[in-house]
């Protein structure tokens, strides 16, 4: 969630000062940790954390501990945290709802993809302050492409700025959904309400390159069921800088810091956004 604050909330130096070296981070992770494995994982390197949709690699482990070291360095009194950090200690997720800063890091977004050879999977990393999103990077290495974000300052892709736009009027608006795993029997019922004329739902891949579809205006919505920050505070700043909106059932942006009503969607453009919204809370769930 961007609330009224000041545009950067005090981090307007830092990220001046920083940014790139943020972005040489993430770079050098891919680097050392990520690519050396794509396509060349053994089975010992990948392990089942929930179930058999919810993979860790070594490159995940690696990458992770390779941004907590220089993030934490890069802004003293900073705190990280990492999807793999959580899994092993979930108590250190509430960092996110105490007042030091952070940095939220998935190592690798869309594991499944990164296992199976697929180039669907990047690093995502934001700079969070009191569940205020000041900065993202969301970087494709197997694609080499770059998206970097920072709060009032726009969005851009390598360098150049995007804009999501309106969907073209007169198409179904195509959205992405969460994976049947990741939701509850109420929220299968919600997203069962995208079935409807003027709507194409489909199932998301990487969250982090569909909010990057949507600043890119090549994708018009998703629906997700799921709170993990790692997964949402990159591109959701990136979608709003492109000019996009997001909203929970009850018609409030998305809250980094947790308690939101899902399914929740990110839109190309407020009106995308109210109108998912509108069909999620519309839906049988809703009713009952």
């Amino acid at each position: 969630m961007i609330e009224d604050r000041e545009p950067l909330d005090g981090f307007g130096a830092f990220l001046a000062r920083h940014s790139a070296d943020v972005e040489e981070a993430v770079r050098k992770a891919a680097a050392a940790e990520i690519m050396p494995r794509f396509r060349q994982l053994a089975d010992h390197e990948v392990d089942q954390k929930s179930g058999p949709h919810d993979l860790v690699t070594d490159a995940d482990r690696g990458a992770e501990l390779f941004l907590t070291g220089v993030l934490g360095a890069l802004l003293p009194g900073s705190v990280v945290v990492g999807e793999e950090a959580v899994h092993a200690d979930p108590a250190s997720y509430e960092a996110i709802r105490r007042d030091a800063p952070v940095w939220i890091v998935d190592p690798v977004d869309g594991t499944r993809q990164f296992v199976r050879g697929e180039e669907g999977f990047c690093t995502l990393v934001a700079l969070v302050h009191r569940g205020v999103l000041l900065a993202s990077w969301t970087y494709a290495p197997a694609r080499d492409r770059l998206a970097t974000a920072v709060r009032g300052g726009g969005a851009f892709l390598d360098g150049e700025r995007l804009f999501a736009g309106p969907p073209a009027p007169g198409r179904d608006l195509v959205v992405a959904t969460s994976h049947p795993d990741y939701t509850t029997d109420d929220q299968k019922r919600a997203l069962l309400a995208l079935r409807t004329e003027g709507v194409a739902p489909r199932p998301c891949g990487s969250a982090g390159l569909e909010y990057l579809a949507i600043a890119r205006g090549e994708l018009d919505a998703t629906a997700f069921s799921w709170e993990a920050a790692w997964d949402h505070a990159a591109g959701l700043l990136l979608v709003e800088e492109a000019g996009g909106a997001h909203l929970t059932l009850t018609g409030e942006p998305f809250r980094i810091t947790g308690g939101n009503s899902l399914p929740f969607t990110a839109a190309r453009d407020a009106t995308t956004a109210r109108h998912v919204a509108n069909l999620l809370a519309g839906g049988p769930a809703a009713a009952g």
